[in-house]
């Protein structure tokens, strides 16, 4: 078997015997030559064949040839194959300056002729076809650019001595109340719950004496919600770290962990992402801008805007409205609202004594929240009381709450959603266009 060769080093090769496989973008079949665009996971190239078509009068055809010109003139977009042959750089070939002659063509899986979708497919059909609808360069770069972003979030918290955990994803009892929960059979005498969060279990390795952990898994969400920042299933970026002295620690190590990561995207796909998405990779500036939650709401009130939720929090609305202030007035794609009241935070997020409020936080990014963060009540005592207050069971939490009865320090960490991240760092309009095989309340398939 031929060594095959990407496309993307083609042009590093010096010209002769190439052989590269993908699968069939385009095919122009004239009748004195015959083009081919393939493509593979690393770029496209031109793949050429003098045509030699049937002549009733000529007695010396050659065989090969008209059977190499027969199979192009079948190929059908989407194809698999392999391709050996000629490569040549040439300035003229528009497609990265070189194109291969075919001197032979093996096909791997002939596709259908006719395509399920096509470039103007409405989103719900794609999402049918997704594994045709992700061959395009555009989608492809997405999953690309998630690599990149989680890699370098990775190398952040590694090089800064974090444990990676997988927590699991079947659960006894809820983690943070009865709403938005999958509840399944287990094993025909138990009630199994699909994990909302990973958050009882990166508090159990604070006190396991973990000190700093992280996890990028899967949760499950029970939201009949349609919006377009919203799935059933999603992967959640988690960080939990220990001996904070508030939840500003938290944050300080979030803004630095986004702005590497962003770096990282920009160096390495910004070109790319400016040519197929029109969006610059701007790598925010550290500190990121914070404002409490009351004042941010008074901002929100003089630009004109009269949020109407009566639980003091921000509407999404109310949430693009304080993010083009902080736009305008500090030049800043991200902005931490904090001191969120009680009534709308989970049990376990810490009150400050003075205010009441809670020591939590969270983060937008270009008009929208993508975290939950706050430091984490770690007394017993004033755990349990703040379960009861918001009418949990503790028999329920028993699990959890032995987790503060033999020694916990004092922590704190957050959780932010992977796919709305990427949503709005490529300027998408739904989640759906950046998750590999979305989960909603209709979709389930493919």
């Amino acid at each position: 078997m031929s060594e095959r060769t990407l496309v993307s080093q083609l042009q590093s090769r010096e010209d002769g015997p190439v052989s590269v496989s993908g699968w069939v973008e385009t095919v122009r079949d004239q009748k004195k030559v015959q083009f081919v665009i393939l493509r593979d996971e690393t770029g496209a190239v031109q793949l050429v064949n003098p045509a030699t078509r049937p002549d009733p009068e000529a007695t010396d055809q050659d065989a090969a040839a008209l059977a190499l010109t027969a199979v192009i003139s079948e190929l059908s977009t989407g194809t698999f194959l392999t391709v050996t042959g000629e490569l040549k750089h040439d300035e003229r070939v528009k497609l990265g300056g070189v194109e291969i002659k075919i001197g032979a063509l093996d096909v791997a899986s002939a596709a259908l002729p006719e395509t399920p979708i096509a470039a103007d497919s409405g989103i719900d059909k794609r999402m049918d076809w997704r594994f045709i609808d992700l061959r395009q360069r555009r989608n492809a770069l997405i999953f690309r650019i998630a690599t990149t972003l989680e890699h370098a979030m990775r190398s952040y918290w590694i090089d800064r001595d974090y444990v990676e955990l997988h927590t699991p994803k079947l659960m006894s009892t809820p983690a943070e109340g009865n709403a938005e929960l999958f509840a399944l059979e287990y094993f025909g005498e138990q009630t199994a719950y699909l994990a909302q969060s990973p958050q009882h279990y990166k508090q159990m390795a604070q006190s396991a004496g973990f000190g700093k952990i992280f996890e990028i898994g899967d949760v499950f969400r029970a939201d009949p919600s349609f919006t377009s920042r919203h799935a059933t299933e999603f992967t959640s970026i988690d960080a939990e770290i220990s001996w904070i002295d508030g939840y500003e620690d938290v944050a300080q190590m979030q803004e630095e962990l986004l702005a590497t990561a962003f770096a990282a995207v920009a160096e390495k796909h910004g070109a790319e992402i400016k040519e197929l998405f029109d969006v610059d990779v701007v790598v925010p500036t550290v500190p990121f801008p914070r404002i409490p939650l009351a004042e941010a709401r008074e901002i929100v009130t003089a630009r004109g805007y009269e949020i109407p939720r009566t639980d003091g929090d921000l509407d999404p609305e109310g949430e693009r409205q304080i993010s083009a202030h902080v736009e305008e007035t500090y030049g800043h794609q991200f902005v931490f609202i904090t001191d969120y009241h009680p009534e709308i935070r989970p049990f376990y997020h810490m009150r400050d004594a003075a205010t009441g409020l809670t020591k939590s936080y969270d983060l937008l990014f270009r008009g929208t929240e993508i975290t939950t963060g706050a430091q984490r009540e770690h007394r017993i005592d004033v755990l349990e009381a703040q379960a009861q207050e918001k009418g949990l069971s503790l028999e329920g939490l028993a699990h959890y709450l032995d987790f503060f009865r033999y020694g916990v320090p004092p922590h704190g960490g957050f959780g932010m959603g992977q796919a709305r991240l990427l949503m709005l760092l490529l300027g998408q309009d739904s989640i759906r266009e950046v998750t590999y095989l979305f989960r909603g309340p209709t979709r389930l398939a493919p």
